[in-house]
């Protein structure tokens, strides 16, 4: 298993391993070395080996498929989330690592485990461990449609073959991301009812920025895959342009964490934080609009995000970004790799903007 918990200066001060993040590096790396040259090389993919074969023995109950979401350094678990997000980033680390490596255990343990996630969220999500409480409003999070639609792309990319298999679900997920879009396309909520309508109070008015610009490009390139690209400006504009304007800070530059649609103070005590990765998805969100569309506009947001990234976030010294800012843009922790910080939004960002303008460049 991999350290997570990196100083400045990639000093271990945890020893603890997230389970997120593990999944998280082990596609990262085998990403990495399938699809550019200069990564191809046995070490790399000996690591992402490793981090797979540590969380197949280690990360999740054997009888419920659930897995934990924090592990000791011997892999003993200490805490455990009623999402299903770690598995799902399990299922995105076995799958790129078969592809990587041709052996098929790894894509029937993320076959079976999507087939996992799919039950909980479609038919029953007792082995989540929620409990059922009379006051708790039903809520469908743009979160977990979204990370669906990841997957699907994910297994299709290893075997397009399970594209006629996922075909219903691809349209249920991009119809529960639709219904995200409320008050007559003007914001992008990021939980609403399960019938699709905005929910009161606070967790009804919440906007994540970073979220809706992320969900776009994942729409974005789905829709084009399908051959859907009448949709293209639609996605742009109410995923990606209009949350990226709303959420951009006039003041002191960059996206804001949290938002709340009518202005209230979000409830959110890091909502006006910057954080890496939702510039990091601003990045890939603006250059793959400017890639499908050739608007000059989206190019130019491409250019104001890399401009306040690389003068803020990048860490000249010891390499690498730090990961939280204050509003002003100061560092505000200066570690590298923390609980939910780890090897993957940035070399992600920056694999798919390298693999973008090259594209661009040769066409």
């Amino acid at each position: 298993g991999y350290y997570n918990c990196l100083g400045r200066d990639g000093t271990i001060y945890s020893r603890l391993k997230h389970v997120w993040l593990q999944g998280r590096q082990v596609w990262m790396l085998a990403r990495l070395y399938h699809e550019t040259d200069r990564f191809q090389k046995p070490e790399i993919l000996e690591a992402a080996v490793k981090g797979a074969e540590f969380l197949m023995k280690y990360a999740k109950n054997r009888e419920t498929m659930k897995c934990y979401l924090v592990l000791t350094e011997d892999g003993k678990p200490v805490d455990v989330q009623r999402t299903i997000f770690s598995e799902c980033f399990n299922v995105m680390g076995f799958s790129e690592l078969s592809r990587a490596t041709g052996r098929k255990k790894y894509m029937e343990e993320a076959l079976k485990m999507m087939g996992k996630i799919v039950h909980w969220v479609y038919e029953d999500d007792t082995d989540l461990g929620k409990p059922k409480l009379v006051g708790k409003q039903h809520t469908s999070t743009m979160a977990v449609p979204m990370m669906l639609l990841c997957l699907i792309e994910q297994l299709e990319t290893v075997d397009d073959s399970l594209a006629k298999d996922y075909e219903h679900l691809t349209k249920t997920c991009i119809k529960e991301i639709l219904t995200h879009i409320q008050r007559n396309g003007t914001v992008v909520l990021e939980n609403v009812s399960p019938s699709g309508e905005e929910l009161p109070g606070y967790d009804g008015r919440l906007m994540v920025p970073g979220h809706s610009i992320e969900a776009g490009w994942f729409l974005l390139r789905r829709i084009r895959k399908s051959g859907k690209s009448d949709m293209t400006n639609t996605i742009i504009e109410s995923f990606i342009t209009k949350p990226f304007n709303v959420g951009w800070d006039s003041q002191h530059g960059g996206l804001f964490y949290f938002l709340d649609v009518d202005q209230h103070s979000p409830v959110q005590l890091e909502w006006d934080m910057k954080l890496w990765w939702p510039h990091n998805e601003a990045l890939i969100a603006f250059l793959m609009a400017y890639k499908y569309t050739q608007n000059r506009e989206y190019l130019e947001k491409f250019y104001a995000v890399f401009d306040f990234t690389f003068s803020h976030f990048v860490d000249s010294e010891h390499g690498e970004w730090y990961g939280y800012l204050s509003r002003r843009g100061e560092v505000s922790m200066d570690f590298k790799g923390g609980p939910w910080k780890g090897f993957f939004h940035l070399p992600r960002c920056l694999l798919m903007c390298e693999q973008m303008i090259r594209g661009l460049v040769s066409a």
